[in-house]
């Protein structure tokens, strides 16, 4: 301990410390730098990139929506199938087919459905689902459910327990879009508590989505979370459902939580006064 001290009193070790202290520094600002300058020129390279891509994939979108071409007769083209094979290429041309969707309805909506399920691009949106990156994760939902593929809502489904409240609303949002009703169903055995802005979002989608079945919806009600079972009510209220008073007449009688039996009577009474 003493020549430890007397090591640190006789100052020898300042001159080596700051000359490593330095060295490291510039050691560090040096990788950053080549790390700013890669990232840089991957950027300026894939906007470049996008641009040529563009012009093929507007082209091929135009071809699938318009002029009934069939799969089979693209993948007859060489430069399509180079192209696929590369990573960015796909994610260009999915954002072109998810846009593109977002716009049309009917039998050009179907066409651009069967073109990303047939072009691989389906799968792209599968294995997004199983990344650790959970903006990656909603990115993938959205592009399933946008496509309407019914096969993802299990696994969509299973995801919205996450504790990550932005991909627990994607989830959600989804599982509604792909199976109305269905789509919520799962929420009675939640294991976590939906707080009032996930609700919002769930209802919002409801109304977005124009749910006309409601078929199930009175399930929530049996849940033992207390959070689904106000959102069951929520819902009812907010869609004016008056059949389904029997339930929360029902709920109101046997409910041993006071919070709950208090808003279940609030919502009857104004289901009730709408039927007036």
């Amino acid at each position: 301990m003493m020549k430890i001290w007397d090591l640190y009193k006789s100052a020898v070790w300042v001159e080596p410390f700051l000359t490593l202290c330095i060295i490291l520094f510039l050691a560090v600002s040096f990788i950053l730098y080549l790390l700013i300058i890669k990232s840089r020129s991957r950027n300026i390279r894939n906007e470049r990139l996008r641009l040529e891509y563009s012009i093929q994939i507007e082209k091929l979108m135009f071809s699938i929506v318009f002029q009934d071409i069939s799969f089979s007769e693209i993948i007859e083209d060489k430069e399509y199938v180079m192209l696929s094979k590369k990573t960015f290429f796909r994610e260009v041309i999915m954002e072109s087919v998810i846009d593109l969707h977002k716009n049309y309805q009917g039998v050009h909506a179907q066409k651009l459905e069967q073109f990303h399920k047939e072009s691989g691009l389906i799968k792209d949106s599968f294995k997004k689902l199983k990344s650790l990156k959970w903006e990656v994760k909603c990115k993938g939902i959205t592009e399933l459910a946008e496509m309407n593929v019914n096969d993802a809502l299990g696994k969509i489904a299973k995801i919205s327990n996450s504790r990550n409240k932005t991909l627990k609303i994607t989830a959600i949002n989804a599982c509604i879009r792909l199976s109305g009703t269905d789509g919520i169903v799962h929420l009675t055995k939640h294991p976590y508590p939906i707080d009032d802005w996930t609700q919002i979002n769930i209802i919002s989608a409801f109304k977005k989505y124009d749910i006309g079945d409601t078929k199930g919806i009175e399930l929530l009600l049996e849940s033992q979370n207390t959070t689904v079972v106000a959102l069951g009510l929520k819902i009812i209220q907010e869609l004016k459902l008056t059949q389904k008073i029997p339930y929360i007449v029902e709920l109101a009688a046997h409910t041993p939580n006071p919070l709950i039996k208090f808003e279940a009577q609030n919502v009857l009474q104004l289901l009730t006064v709408q039927t007036i």
